[in-house]
């Protein structure tokens, strides 16, 4: 839209030291996390000791998410945003600082207990991380944010990985200096970044903090179950952990079993993965024209699983040789597609779990948000600590093989896919709907962000020339509409199930059915004192001839009832479409005379309700589309 690039965000004081801060915190908690390892192998300690402590340290770091995300939500709601994230870095500084001491005095002891300290650091730092996002994110960038702090965190990660798994292997007797040294250094450098993000409100200041972890963690849960949609959406959140749990803890095994490499294979099979998420991450804000599109969570969920099976087809035995590096690997038959599956799969993962966290960030209330996002982290929690044992579960009882294992999560991911898309019929019509927008148009789009308010009601006013309208405009809108609609449009096959999901209101004239008439203006005035977005189409019917009709008063008893601001909009190039009345029915069912044809949609500023008419609205809805119809 506009030329406008996601990336443009990296460039503004708003948002770049916030992504700065996530993005050190994770590089730093995964150099740590490995280095601990690199000390165990420095150290010589037997496999047994190894095997322990190594097993310890996840539930240590994952332990403070499930005592404390209620308390951290409830700080995060409470304080003035900036200032917890100066808080939470201050913290870090302080645990690696004693994780310091951990590496220079060789003691394990006191680095798993600083390591418990970061798990609890993460927890307070987890609400706020996204919570923050609605604050300084218009809503039509919340795609694109959210996928640049997904790509940041999932390259922190993998490069976090690699840099403290090759402290020890580089800098030998050296190497609890260097460990010491940088973790202490990102410390510093984070928490200097934190200091330049722009104050963000506190989203609930007056809220009294309750320190019951097990009854507040509870509330937390509850509170988050309240909006069918964001409730799902935090499964489905949760879901991908799981899912990225089995698959990442499974690719070591993977890489020397099945690949015939080691550990380089390994952390390239992590880095494509990585790579993948990162880059859906990013395509997301593309694919979805700047608005929240949940969509592509079906989309997602489906195309993980169809790489996922051919993952399993690529390669289900042992490899006949080993100790391969990526050189070798890449010689081997079936080589390549492995390194586009694992792609595949990250590439997918990111059209699944981006807008899952936007949806949740654009739907929770700004006085709760940060708890919601707790007990997110509570649920994460879990479902990771179970994708742990099920993983662990299969490989030492049911004697699975990795392959085997890939398989099972493949068919569970669809079935968990359908079920979510069952009782949540939202997602399935918006990726039917944005499916049908993106197959048949290109979108050209103008003053849509700019006009449209960013919260609080208002009715938006178009001109009607084709059944595809409502689609058209709803994946243009940054924000869910209410479209009010010819009852015979509403009721059409396939397209009523869409409008039924997406909470249209069908009218009649009253010479039809006067009753439901009057249903739709108590629904459009109940929308309407709810906050929301209403949109209406004053001609009353489809245009005939390709031009605007003269609007119906329907308009005006809208605005005496509530006088909300009014969103003037004109759509073009939508005469020609199979979906207009430009010809007969036989006509419309011929392929578009312009497969792929570019599609307008305008929009004009603001005017008050008080102030306007049928008349003035048709009068600027002729103005923005001008002779093009």
């Amino acid at each position: 839209m506009s030329g406008h690039s996601q990336f443009s965000l990296l460039t503004q004081r708003r948002f770049l030291p916030f992504f700065i801060v996530q993005a050190l915190g994770a590089f730093n908690d995964n150099i740590y996390r490995q280095a601990i390892i690199g000390l165990l192998f420095y150290l010589g300690v037997s496999t047994e000791e190894r095997t322990l402590y190594t097993n310890l340290a996840p539930a240590l770091f994952i332990l403070p998410y499930f005592l404390f995300s209620a308390l951290a939500g409830q700080i995060a709601e409470k304080l003035e945003k900036q200032r917890l994230i100066v808080i939470t870095t201050l913290m870090e500084i302080v645990i690696m600082s004693l994780a310091a001491i951990g590496f220079l005095t060789q003691n394990m002891p006191v680095l798993l207990i600083a390591l418990f300290c970061t798990g609890l650091q993460s927890t307070l730092f987890g609400p706020v991380k996204y919570s923050v996002l609605p604050s300084i994110l218009k809503p039509e960038e919340l795609t694109g944010g959210n996928g640049l702090v997904e790509m940041g965190t999932s390259i922190s990660i993998l490069t976090g990985m690699i840099a403290g798994g090759m402290i020890f292997a580089l800098a030998g007797s050296q190497g609890p200096i260097v460990a010491a040294v940088a973790i202490i250094t990102l410390a510093l450098a984070g928490n200097l970044a934190a200091r330049l993000i722009p104050r963000v409100d506190a989203g609930a200041p007056d809220l009294k903090i309750h320190w019951n972890p097990l009854r507040e963690s509870l509330a937390v849960l509850r509170l988050a179950k309240k909006q069918k949609a964001v409730r799902n959406a935090i499964l489905g959140v949760s879901w991908f952990w799981f899912f990225g749990t089995i698959l990442t803890s499974q690719l070591p095994t993977y890489a020397e079993v099945n690949l015939g490499g080691g550990s380089t294979l390994y952390i390239v099979a992590l880095a494509l993965f990585s790579l993948g998420t990162g880059t859906g991450s990013l395509l997301c804000e593309k694919l979805s024209g700047r608005i929240v599109e949940i969509g592509l969570v079906p989309l997602g969920a489906f195309g993980m699983s169809a790489f996922l099976f051919d993952l399993y087809f690529a390669r289900t035995g042992t490899a006949s040789v080993a100790g391969l590096d990526l050189a070798g690997f890449l010689q081997q038959p079936g080589s390549v597609r492995i390194v586009i599956d694992l792609l595949g799969i990250g590439l997918f993962t990111g059209f699944f779990v981006v807008p899952l966290f936007a949806l949740i960030q654009s739907r929770s209330p700004r006085s709760e948000m940060s708890r919601v996002f707790a007990a997110l982290n509570i649920q994460n929690s879990g479902f990771i600590v179970l994708a742990a044992g099920l993983g662990l579960l299969t490989q030492t009882v049911l004697d699975w093989s990795v392959p085997q294992l890939f398989l099972a999560l493949a068919i569970a991911n669809v079935v968990v896919a359908v079920y979510i898309f069952t009782i949540v019929p939202e997602f399935l019509m918006r990726f039917l709907s944005w499916v049908m927008v993106h197959t048949l148009y290109r979108l050209r789009v103008t003053g849509v962000e700019e006009h449209v308010p960013d919260e609080g009601p208002a009715l938006i006013v178009c001109n009607h020339v084709s059944y595809m309208d409502a689609l058209i405009l709803s994946a243009t809108i940054p924000r869910p509409v209410r479209f009010v609609m010819y009852y015979r449009i509403f009721n059409i096959p396939v397209m009523r199930w869409i409008f039924t999901t997406a909470k249209a209101i069908p009218i009649a004239s009253p010479k039809e059915d006067a009753a439901l008439m009057q249903r739709a203006f108590d629904e459009v005035d109940a929308a309407l004192a709810e906050g929301e977005l209403v949109c209406i189409f004053p001609e009353g019917a489809l245009t005939r001839d390709g031009q605007i009709a003269a609007f119906k008063s329907g308009v005006e008893k809208i605005l005496a009832r509530r006088p909300v601001p009014v969103v003037p909009m004109a759509l073009t190039g939508m005469w020609s479409s199979m979906w207009s009345r430009r010809d007969t029915r036989l006509g419309r069912m011929r392929v578009p005379r312009r497969f792929r044809a570019q599609i307008g949609v305008i929009a004009a500023p603001p005017v008050e309700g008080t102030a306007t008419g049928a008349a003035q609205l048709e009068d600027k809805v002729r103005a923005l589309r001008g002779s093009e119809a």
